[in-house]
This record gives C-alpha cells, structure tokens and sequence, in this order.
C-alpha cells in the first residue's frame, strides 16, 4: 500500500478541466481528478487491496515470437515542466519509450522500437489503464466510481470513464494514432467476485491468446531500426456528445444490431466493408447500407484501419418461437421421477446434454430458469406458439407448485434448494401464474398470482429491489380489477406506493442484493418509481426519476460495436450461470434489457425520441445472443481474455438468457414495441 507520504509527493499537472496526478518514481498517472467532481476517482487507488503496482497505468507485457516481457519500473525518467518521459526494455532489443506531454490537453506516446538486427513479430500488446469500474456500495458507486465505456475499433479507439452518477465530467481517452484491436480483464476471480470489474489492459494486439477476437487480432510485425507508435489523448467532456464529437470517427452506426428484415446504415465517406459472404454493402448517399439474410455477428472494415461489428438477428416471433422448440427437445428433465421430469434446465449446447444442478443455485431448476416456462406462456397467448407447448406448460405449472412453491407460496430457489426463500423469484412465478390465467381463464391460477405478492410484500419484498415486480402488480391488480377483486387490486397498488415511498426515503443509500449495485437494481428502481407515480400522479416522484435516470443511462455506452451499443455493464454472469466459470465482461447480457423495460414505464414528460431509440437499440443488442438452430448463451465473455484466459466467445450453457425474449415479449404486449 502507498504511504501517505508518498501520496504527498505526487506530482500534479492540470489539463483541461481537471488534473492528473503522476507518481514521482515511475511517472505514470496514479489518479485523475476535476474540481467539478473533487471526490470522484477515474482510476483504482491504493484503497482498493487487490490494485498492485504492477498494475498501475501505462504498465503492461509484450509477447513476441522470439519471448516475451513485461514493463512497469523505468529504466530511465526525466521530468520537466510539460513533459515525463521515461524508458523501459522489456525484451532484448525492444526499447519501449513512453512519453506525457501536457498542454491543453494529456497526450501519451508510446514507441517501441526495435534495436535488435532482427525483425521483431508481436503477438501480444497491452497497456494497463486501471479505471475505477468498482461498486462498493450504491452510494459510494455513484458518489465516487465510473463505468468505462470501452471501445477498440482499430485507428477508431477508444474509452470514455462516466460517472455512476450518469451526470459531471466525463474522462475520455481517444487513439489518435496507432490502434487499439481488442482488450482484456486482469484481476477478474473469486477473490475480486462480483463487485469489481478488475483492471483493464487495452491491446494494440493480442494474437497470442486470441487471434480471432473482434474480429482477428493482427501480428505487429518490426523490422531493425524501426518503431511502432501508439498515441492517444486525454480529456474532460461535459457529457457523451461532447465526447463523441471530439473523437471524429470515420463512421457513424445509429444502430449497429437490427433484424434481417432491414438495413444498418453506416454514415461514412470511407469505403465500408465485410468479409463475411452473407453481409451484402451497398452504397447510399451519405454512406452504405449493410444487410445480411443470416442472423449473426459480423465484422465490418471502415477505410483502412478502422473496424467494427455489426449484427442482425431474425424477428423476434421467430426467435421464440425456434427457442420454443428447442426447449422442447432439450431442455426439459424428462429422465426424473414424477414432476421433476416436468422442470425446465440449462442445456450444455454443445452436447445438447441437460445440466443438473450440481448444488450450483444458478443451475437449479427454478429461479432463473423459469423465464423459459413464461417464455413459453407468453408466447402461446399471443399466438406465436402452437397446441405442441400446451401439456408441457400444464405439467410445469404443476412442478412449480409442487416443487417452487410451499404451501404458503414461499418461493424455493430450486426442488432440491433448502437455502430459504428468494425474493428475487416471486414476481417471476406471479408472472407465470398470471400469464397462465390470460390464457386459461383458470380462477386458480390468478389465485395464485395473488397468493405469491401476497407472500412476497409479507416476506418484504417492498423493501427489495426485485426485478419485474412494478410491472406484475400492475397487470395483475387489472386483472384482478377486471373480475370484481377492487380491494384485493387496491391492496397491491398501496404495497406499490409503499415501496416506492420506502426507497425514496433511502436517496442513494440502495441496500445490497446479491451484488452491492448494479443496472438490474438501478431498473427496477425507476420502474418501481414509474408506476408509483402512475398510481398517485405525484410530482414528487418525477423529480426523483430525474436524479435516478441518468444513473440507470450511465451503466450503458455509445460504441458503435453489434454486442455493445446502449448494452448495460455486466461483468459477471459468465460465473455463476455459464460452465466455463469465466468471469468478466459480459455483452451482451439479458438484464440489460431491464434498462429498455423501465424506459417504457416512464411518465410521458420524461419519455424522448432519444430515450426510444435507445430503448429499440437495446432489444435489438441482446439478440445476439440467440441462434438460427434454436440454441442460445447465457454469456458471452466479450475480452479477448480474463486472467490470461482466451475470452471473448460465447459460453456454451443455455441458461437463463431467455429473460431478454420475455421483456421483449412483455414491451409489445404490455406498451406496444414493435417486435420487427
């Protein structure tokens, strides 16, 4: 850990609107700063255990074909009033200089130059930029951390650090010259788990452990007496557009995930391109227009050293209902005594074998696992599915009775879970009984429904930020209006009111679930306040939505990248619900829908063409994760690796991400989205 001392003696250079802070033994930046923000950190410091010197910014490792290195302490360093420059070798005749220059603004150069006879081939280049992804709990989150909106695009590079608190100074780092291919997750484990999202290296290259990462990975290849020069520049933007504008890409993608049925439109005075042979480009004024007749993500070339991915997807009724089939055949464990055999279960898609539950909660045969049972209900009211999904619907409404449910409607995590109740569950289960009425007109499973709020406010859910809660009560307390059941409607409405009132009494102090914070707690959250307010019309809630909007906003990023375009954060999933226990990134994953969710809930003064747009470009991302052949992820791990681990692929456990399917499903029943 630093001493204080130490931290005295840092050195300070103002640039812009805020000041950066190097440490006077290596020269590197050890924090950023603004007067307009003094408490934020842009970068981890010496408060967090796990952030080590070695990972302090502008560190990083080479892997060459001839060996390998890593650079952190200088070999040389000369501070002057505008300038720190200092020197590295590491490996034999590679010199690395690196170079900080302040004036308007920060600028880095970073040369490598080869001093050997030899020609020098670079698989592997990646430079460490600690920024301060971290939740240590709601309030200190948004108070203190950013999100680090990540973008690699070849020559079109680059980071933008945002507030949580979605508002102040945004920190950019833009590639001005050279390229960014990809980038990888340092510090991602058990011992970090789901509250960090660990240390962040962007690569020039990384061939060496994933060549075919974003799109293929180059070798850097230098010959004697040459070098490799890789620049980019720092600065503070009052908000996204400043920055983007700031960047000056060579393109512009409205929207870079749309359905096979249209076009992605790319705004370029370059030559557009793609090397997959079902993506057909053809120009149009101001650009080109891409389409492709196969789902999937495929990489686009901009000009000569610009890159990115664009991805299309079938529509949506399709997708369910080719998700609907495969369930059927795979995903249900039929070799179970009794009712058991009814439960829906993850499917290792590669050996189409079922996943039992192992003890691992996330595996179990409820929880998450039930959005594939809504899925299905959904679908068949809204008359997507056939009669085919009608007994298996019956069965497993009678195995969540039996075997999610007690005789209180206390939800189980799973048959075989004994751990006590998860509140996270119950508006799942209502959903499911609810949705089962619509379509059956059964008073018993609308009882249901009810009976398991019931349960939940009693267990005190309102205190809780479960997902889908506002929107079940809603529907179900119409319903229940519908059939002459005011008093029981209006008892579900004031537990509505009630808990909005119970967190808007808390502000920013959002108490933990079972990560300190995250997006799928800042969207329940509006959601909840959304509907509050629908029931009171009270003012006071709309101003709340007004501090907590941005908040929710800030967790997504504008790269114009298929899988990460208005895609909330989300970088542990891979973990707790895929079979290859890899932690980080996660793009992207199905919660992020939530975000599209609580947009439609909003009251119309705070609603905006740009929020819809948003709110459209969101459900189009996560269909990424869904196949031709009915298959699905529940993560993909977008860095090219995690801990030294190759990445950046799809896990092969369908899971749970049939969630984005039903919030879809629900939009267009619920609020009209299109589902093109």
């Amino acid at each position: 850990m630093t001493s204080p001392s130490a931290v005295a003696d840092r050195l300070h250079h103002r640039f812009g609107r805020g000041v950066v802070q190097l440490d006077p033994v290596s020269g590197a930046p050890v924090q950023f700063s603004t007067p307009a923000d003094p408490d934020r950190r842009y970068l981890l410091d010496h408060d967090v255990l796990w952030h080590s010197v070695e990972h302090q910014w502008g560190s990083g490792f080479v892997v060459a074909e001839s060996g390998s290195g890593r650079w952190n302490a200088p070999e040389t360093l000369h501070i002057t009033e505008d300038r720190v420059e200092s020197s590295f070798r590491p490996l034999p005749g590679l010199r690395l200089t690196v170079a900080r220059d302040f004036d308007d603004g920060f600028r880095e150069r970073y040369t490598w130059q080869n001093t050997s006879a030899q020609e020098i081939r670079i698989t592997s280049l990646g430079i460490q930029t600690p920024f301060a992804d971290i939740y240590e709990d709601a309030a200190n989150a948004v108070a203190r951390a950013v999100h680090a909106h990540v973008f690699t695009g070849g020559s079109w590079a680059w980071v933008l650090a945002e507030p949580m608190s979605g508002v102040g100074m945004r920190l950019g780092l833009i590639v001005r010259r050279g390229e960014l291919n990809g980038y990888s997750i340092e510090s991602r484990n058990q011992n970090t788990s789901s509250n960090a999202r660990g240390h962040i290296l962007l690569h020039v290259t990384d061939a060496a452990r994933n060549p075919s990462a974003f799109g293929g990975q180059p070798v850097i290849a230098i010959a004697p007496g040459e070098r490799y020069e890789l620049e980019w520049e720092l600065d503070w933007y009052p908000d996204e557009a400043a920055f983007l504008s700031a960047v000056r890409g060579p393109a512009e993608i409205p929207n870079p995930m749309s359905s096979t049925t249209s076009e992605i439109v790319v705004r370029s005075s370059e030559a557009v391109r793609s090397t997959a042979s079902t993506v057909q480009v053809r120009p149009v004024d101001g650009g080109y227009a891409v389409s492709s007749r196969c789902a999937g993500v495929f990489p686009l070339r901009i000009g000569e050293a610009a890159h990115t991915e664009v991805g299309f997807h079938e529509p949506l009724a399709e997708v369910v209902r080719k998700r609907a089939a495969y369930i059927l055949r795979h995903q249900r464990s039929v070799e179970r005594p009794g009712l058991l055999g009814d439960a829906l279960v993850p499917v290792d898609t590669t050996t189409r074998l079922t996943q039992t539950g192992n003890g691992w909660s996330d595996w179990s045969d409820g929880s998450e696992r039930i959005g594939m049972a809504i899925m299905l209900q959904l679908g068949r009211r809204l008359g997507w599915l056939d009669a085919d999904v009608d007994d298996v619907l019956a069965r497993w409404a009678a195995f969540a009775r039996s075997h999610l449910l007690d005789e209180r409607h206390t939800p189980r995590r799973g048959s075989n879970d004994h751990t006590g109740p998860r509140l996270y569950d119950t508006p799942w289960l209502a959903r499911f009984f609810l949705e089962r009425y619509r379509w059956t007109g059964e008073p018993g499973d609308l009882a249901d429904a009810l009976a398991i709020m019931e349960r939940a406010f009693e267990l005190g859910v309102g205190t809780y930020l479960a997902i889908g809660l506002p929107e079940v009560c809603a529907d179900l307390a119409a319903e229940l209006d519908r059939v002459g059941r005011s008093g029981d409607a209006a008892r579900l409405r004031t537990e509505v009111v009630a808990s909005a009132g119970h967190f808007l009494a808390r502000g920013a102090d959002i108490p933990a679930h079972e990560v300190s914070y995250e997006q799928s707690m800042a969207a329940p959250l509006v959601a909840l306040l959304a509907e509050a307010h629908r029931i009171t019309g009270d003012e006071d809630v709309v101003a709340a939505l007004r501090t907590d909007l941005p908040k929710l906003l800030a967790f997504s990023g504008p790269q114009p990248y298929a899988r990460l375009f208005r895609v909330a954060i989300r970088h542990w999933d891979g973990f707790w619900f895929g079979t290859r226990r890899l932690w980080g990134d996660v793009f992207p994953h199905h919660w992020s829908a939530l975000t599209a969710a609580a947009i439609a809930e909003l009251p119309v003064e705070l609603r905006t063409p740009e929020l819809d747009d948003t709110m459209r470009s969101i459900l189009h991302g996560g269909m990424s994760s869904f196949f031709p052949d009915g298959s699905a992820t529940c993560a993909f791990v977008l860095p090219t690796a995690v801990d030294g681990v190759a990445a950046h692929s799809p896990d092969p456990l369908a899971n749970d991400q049939d969630w984005h399917l039903v919030i879809w499903m629900q939009l267009h029943d619920r609020r009209g989205v299109r589902v093109e």
